[in-house]
C-alpha cells in the first residue's frame, strides 16, 4: 500500500514509469515491488485510477482469522477433537496455516497422542481389586509360607485386527483438559485369550 502511494505520487509529480521504478527500488531496496507490478500500477494511475486498494478477488478472503471463524473452528472441535488441520481448513474454507494459528494461538489447544492404559476399570472393579489386595496382605501376614504356595499366572488377549495407533487417536485438548486415554486393546468379536501359569 505504501509503495502504491509512492507510485501515484511520482506519477503526479510528472515522473516516467522507468524513473518511478528506479525511485521505488532506491527507497525500498529488497522489499520493493517487482518491475511488472510497478509498471502495472503506474499504468492504472495514468488511466485515471485514484484508489490504491487492490482489486477484489474470488476465493478465500485475505483476512480469515476473525471471531466468526474462531467460533466455527471451536464448534467443530467440540464435535470431533480428532479432526486434522486439513479437515478443519476444508470445513471453514480458509488456509491450513491460518487454522493452525487459530487453534493454537486463539483457542489455546494442542494436539497430543492418547496415553495407553491397560484396562478401563469401573469403580466396582477397582473396589474388588482393592479388597482382594487387602485379603492377600492379611493372609501373607498371618502365614509366613503363604508366598511360597503361589502359582503365578498371566493372560493376554490376541485380537484378529490391529488396533489404532496412538498417532491415529491424537486429539486437540485445551490447557486444562486431561490427556485423552486409549485402551491398549479394544473389545472384538474375533479374539483368543492366551493364559500362562508358572511357579
Amino acid at each position: 500500500m505504501e509503495q502504491r502511494l509512492a507510485i501515484t505520487f511520482y506519477f503526479k509529480a510528472g515522473k516516467s514509469a522507468t524513473q518511478t521504478l528506479k525511485m521505488v527500488n532506491a527507497a525500498y531496496g529488497d522489499q520493493a515491488l517487482y518491475r511488472s507490478n510497478v509498471f502495472r500500477w503506474y499504468g492504472r494511475f495514468r488511466d485515471g485510477r485514484e484508489d490504491i486498494e487492490g482489486d477484489p478477488r474470488s476465493g478465500r478472503p485475505t483476512e480469515c482469522r476473525n471471531d466468526n471463524n474462531v467460533e466455527k473452528i471451536s464448534h467443530l472441535l467440540l464435535q470431533n477433537r480428532h479432526l486434522s488441520l486439513r479437515m478443519l481448513a476444508n470445513e471453514v474454507n480458509i488456509g491450513k496455516d491460518t487454522v493452525r494459528k487459530t487453534v493454537v494461538e486463539d483457542l489455546r489447544k494442542w494436539k497430543i497422542c492418547s496415553r495407553f492404559v491397560p484396562h478401563s476399570l469401573t469403580p466396582e472393579q477397582k473396589d474388588r481389586r482393592t479388597a482382594a489386595c487387602r485379603d492377600l496382605i492379611a493372609t501373607a501376614d498371618s502365614d509366613p509360607d503363604f508366598l511360597k504356595k503361589i502359582v503365578t499366572g498371566d493372560e493376554t488377549w490376541c485380537f484378529a485386527y490391529d488396533p489404532t495407533t496412538k498417532r491415529q487417536s491424537a486429539a486437540w485438548v485445551g490447557e486444562t483438559s486431561p490427556r485423552p486415554k486409549k485402551m491398549r486393546f479394544q473389545k472384538s468379536l474375533v479374539k483368543n485369550m492366551l493364559v500362562i501359569f508358572f511357579d
